[in-house]
């Protein structure tokens, strides 16, 4: 399975953009996928997952309601809809694939065996 995460750039704070992450295989839609991300010094953090069907949902406690993630299984590709950007938001974005028998939290690093590169995300103040 490869992963192809884009949709990176610099954005001023209040601003938007939406990451994509793009995958391989056909049957992309039997799996949980996760955003991450890890900003400079810090550890990989959280972001957002949503189960295969995208029927369900998941969101970091930081986010405060600016992100959504979405997916659109006939595409191969899950989205990151990124709102209302702060500064601290600035980071690498990677999204992953997880586990499907993995019994641990969906919130955990651990439990994505496929990583896609990463994009830069950088906001300024």
């Amino acid at each position: 399975v490869q992963l192809q995460a884009s949709g990176g750039g610099l954005v001023q704070a209040g601003g938007s953009l939406r990451l994509s992450c793009a995958a391989s295989r056909r049957t992309f839609s039997s799996y949980y996928i996760g955003w991450f991300r890890q900003a400079p010094g810090k550890e990989r953090e959280f972001v957002a997952a949503i189960s295969g069907s995208g029927g369900d949902t998941y969101y970091g406690d930081s986010l405060e309601g600016r992100f959504t993630i979405s997916r659109d299984n006939a595409k191969n590709t899950v989205y990151l809809q990124m709102n209302s950007l702060k500064p601290e938001d600035t980071a690498v974005y990677y999204c992953a694939r997880k586990n499907p028998y993995y019994s641990g939290s969906y919130t955990h690093a651990s439990a994505y065996d496929y990583w896609g590169q990463g994009t830069l995300v950088t906001v300024s103040s």
